[in-house]
């Protein structure tokens, strides 16, 4: 589906838009002059449609500035309402695909309290924080130069401020390149390896189950 300039447009209808953001993209604008999710869609719907005035277009979750993946925007604030009403319930399901440091094994329930620092804009494993909990799944592990890193399949559970770099830095398994977090390894921010691949959610109005995927980053 043709959509604007970098932006995949992977469905849309009366109440929703689903895109794919790019790595280096922002979900939304944040007082700097980066370029956002939020903007470019609120521009293409103005430009698609010649609506006068402001656009209405509902951020319904985030992905970090770094993180490629599936999202869904919200074309009326009952679906906005809606959406968000599932995520908190936790009926809004997110995959993600991440290489991590080291070698693991199986799969696990990954539970922790995050705390996000506002002025480091990072988090951490605190009891003072709130309740985060993902499953994940090895796909794959392989030997790099200096050590080994897995290819792993993540389900997020709650969808706390990066949730799945800090609990997997806390159990010594890091984002591959992710200095921020505690890697050893340092790479391109267009390479950073996590990408949320798959969403699935109800619809607003139809209550029609709904899943999206873009293909995603592999060993």
């Amino acid at each position: 589906m043709e959509g604007p300039a970098m932006i995949k447009i992977l469905y849309e209808d009366n109440h929703l838009l689903v895109a794919v953001k790019p790595k280096g993209i922002l979900s939304q604008a944040d007082g700097s002059k980066k370029e956002d999710m939020l903007t470019i869609l609120k521009v293409y719907l103005k430009e698609k449609y010649q609506k006068p005035g402001n656009v209405y277009l509902g951020l319904v979750h985030r992905l970090d500035i770094n993180t490629s993946g599936v999202m869904v925007f919200a074309k009326t604030s009952k679906a906005a309402a809606r959406l968000s009403k599932q995520i908190q319930e936790h009926t809004f399901k997110k995959k993600y695909h991440a290489i991590v440091e080291g070698r693991l094994e199986g799969g696990s329930t990954l539970e922790a309290y995050v705390l996000k620092n506002e002025i480091e804009k990072k988090s951490y494993i605190d009891a003072k924080g709130l309740y985060a909990s993902l499953t994940y799944q090895v796909l794959e592990t392989k030997e790099l130069k200096g050590g080994f890193v897995s290819f792993v399949d993540i389900e997020l559970k709650t969808g706390r401020f990066h949730q799945i770099r800090a609990q997997f830095s806390h159990i010594g398994h890091p984002i591959y390149g992710d200095k921020k977090y505690g890697s050893r390894y340092t790479i391109e921010a267009t390479e950073f390896p996590l990408d949320a691949y798959r969403i699935e959610f109800q619809h607003p109005i139809s209550k029609k189950i709904m899943t999206f995927q873009q293909e995603s980053l592999h060993l």
